[in-house]
């Protein structure tokens, strides 16, 4: 399985294949029939404490990183999600974040690189 990660804004390509917004809230100014997702995993996103705290400022992208995939462990929505992804031969996981480096989108695609090895 390919993954990308790019924002939400940029204009959807055919190489995208499964486009995946990774985001907990809907991103601003985008309409819904603009955005060409497949799929909002809002579910398995970093939980509204998690996005405070750290867009707060009060945590790093570290220590951001250990409890988004602490959250994806213990989430009962991570199978199904898992499930519904691993078929495809390539996603891409979307942000409305402008820097995607130290968005969620990086822990979630290790993440899931991870888990989808375990089981093949």
């Amino acid at each position: 399985m390919k993954i990308l990660e790019k924002r939400i804004y940029d204009k959807p390509e055919k190489e995208d294949g499964f486009r995946i917004l990774a985001d907990r809230l809907w991103p601003r100014g985008m309409k819904k029939e603009n955005a060409h997702i497949d799929l909002w995993a809002k579910e398995i996103a970093p939980s509204t404490e998690l996005r405070k705290s750290y867009h707060g400022k009060e945590i790093d992208f570290k220590e951001f990183s250990k409890k988004y995939l602490k959250e994806l462990d213990e989430n009962p929505k991570t199978e199904s999600f898992l499930n519904q992804i691993k078929k495809q031969e390539t996603i891409t996981l979307m942000t409305s974040v402008k820097e995607i480096e130290t968005s969620e989108t990086p822990v979630l695609k290790a993440f899931i690189e991870q888990r989808i090895k375990r089981h093949s």
